[in-house]
């Protein structure tokens, strides 16, 4: 055990045994610097436990092979562990097996959804809704099919706290609206919008809902038809898991009704010069060798999630998120950015003293590693009148040591500027 991490459950948290968790994932016990890492850059990216990286190494050394068609030992075994995987992964959502569609992230899954989905059924004049709180990846795909059929995207605004004003949202919902999309929980934010309400409120009208969950599944227990969305995009990546591998949930309607979007092997039934057909759902979206190892990777993460609980991990981090807001509130010339009622363990700040990447590098140097910049939201950022902001963001394997260590590397930031 690392004799500079808590040896045992802190005592000013829920029952979560922070050690034990901790020697899970291998790569906090990495110095930085000479200093005890303390990685809250989760939102980013989580670390990998044990049992994922085993996961990995056992497919790789055991199993690897293509998946599908071939007859021999291995590509049996590859098979076998890939379509496991995606039973896992549709049980995690609640889902069923064929709304599962592979993908490499939340940003190519929105993509599919833009370009196969509603690209088809705009026309000039249509909206799409979306709220001043989205990511990068929930806005520039909606542009692009925008540009390309004349409709246009209609936003939402959001309270100094940054939560989203509901009733300016439902305004905004009309005969034109063709889709709405918003974040679960902002990556910038950590906002925690009320999905089941606003899918409710668009599904009255006939409108489409799709929920970025990039930063909710590791935090929260995601049931896409309690939601009531029609298509829900995550990240292996920020859930524990592999990079490179993602998922979109789609209600098998609309998968039936979609054109593919990407061609070439496996998506097919048959293919002739004068033309082809298309294999079933979700198949028909995933060209090409698909990312076996993610797949079995992602279904290892949520076995682990599970094996904690996904209700005491919420618990935990919600203990954190409040330790280290009123102990980032007590900092002279700190502000916070962000400080909805209801949010997730995500903390943005900027300092009168110091830039973000100043602060960043300075953080870094006292093994504290946090995001700084825009955080790929831009049109936030000018909303709060500011060009960056630096963010700490929590995992499962966080405590309030780490954020003791934050504070301390805050306090000379403060020095070296003042």
């Amino acid at each position: 055990m690392n004799p500079h991490r808590e040896s045992d459950t802190d005592p000013r948290l829920p029952s979560l045994d922070l050690a034990r968790v901790r020697a899970d994932f291998p790569i906090l016990a990495e110095p930085v610097h000479g200093k005890r890492l303390a990685y809250l850059d989760n939102a980013a990216t989580t670390q990998k436990p044990e049992a994922v990286l085993k996961a990995l190494d056992n497919y790789y050394r055991h199993g690897n092979a293509n998946v599908h068609r071939a007859v021999h030992e291995l590509s049996q075994r590859a098979t076998t562990a890939y379509e496991a995987a995606r039973d896992r992964i549709a049980r995690h959502f609640n889902a069923a097996r064929d709304e599962i569609v592979f993908t490499r992230g939340t940003t190519e899954a929105i993509n599919l959804v833009a370009r196969s989905f509603l690209e088809p059924r705009l026309k000039a004049g249509d909206e799409i809704l979306l709220t001043m709180m989205e990511h990068h990846s929930n806005i520039v795909p909606w542009q692009l099919a925008t540009e390309r059929t004349g409709a246009r995207i209609v936003v939402a605004p959001i309270s100094d706290a940054g939560e989203l004003l509901i009733d300016e949202w439902r305004q905004r919902l009309n005969v034109r609206t063709r889709l709405v999309a918003f974040a679960h929980v902002s990556n910038a934010l950590g906002t925690l919008n009320p999905v089941t309400e606003l899918a409710r409120e668009a599904r009255v009208r006939g409108i489409p809902v799709l929920a970025d969950g990039a930063q909710a599944v590791a935090h929260l227990a995601v049931d896409v038809k309690a939601l009531g969305v029609d298509f829900y995009a995550c990240s292996a990546h920020k859930v524990y898991g592999p990079t490179g591998f993602g998922v979109l949930y789609a209600k098998r309607e609309h998968l039936e009704a979609m054109p593919p979007w990407q061609g070439g092997g496996d998506m097919i039934r048959t293919v002739a010069f004068e033309g082809s057909t298309w294999n079933d759902v979700p198949y028909k979206f995933e060209a090409g060798t698909p990312p076996i190892a993610g797949a079995v990777g992602f279904a290892a993460a949520l076995d682990y999630l599970d094996g904690l609980g996904l209700d005491r991990i919420h618990r935990h981090e919600e203990g954190v998120l409040a330790y280290a807001t009123e102990a980032l509130s007590r900092i002279p010339g700190l502000r916070l950015i962000g400080t909805a009622r209801n949010k997730s363990g995500i903390l943005s700040f900027v300092m009168d003293s110091a830039h973000p990447q100043d602060i960043g590098s300075i953080l870094d140097m006292e093994g504290v590693a946090v995001r700084s910049g825009h955080h790929c939201a831009m049109p936030l950022m000018q909303r709060y009148g500011v060009s960056a902001t630096a963010r700490a963001s929590l995992a499962v394997y966080n405590g309030t040591d780490d954020i003791d260590q934050l504070v301390s590397a805050l306090h000379k930031v403060r020095a070296l500027f003042a």
